[in-house]
């Protein structure tokens, strides 16, 4: 049971939390909106820093691959040009 009487002011720590809550209350859609900013900032940084890697990745691919093709078609001529020696 308490103690307290309404007409009695509240105390130091309810006037606290009411305080905090109302901080809180009044704060939490700017932090909000900043937070979606800054995951927005990072997203797009984060994908222009993978996009610039995956490019870099798949041009090393690509040049092994067209080097690969010419060393075949080297290949296929060599042998073409002894089967129409024979």
């Amino acid at each position: 049971m308490s103690d307290e009487n309404p007409s009695e002011p509240k105390s130091d720590s309810t006037i606290g939390g009411d305080l905090r809550d109302l901080i809180r209350h009044v704060a939490q859609p700017v932090i909000d909106q900043i937070d979606g900013r800054l995951r927005s900032q990072i997203d797009v940084r984060v994908d222009e820093r993978v996009d610039g890697r995956v490019e870099a990745l798949l041009a090393d691919k690509l040049a092994l691959v067209e080097r690969a093709v010419a060393d075949l078609d080297r290949a296929v001529r060599e042998l073409q040009e002894k089967l129409n020696a024979s």
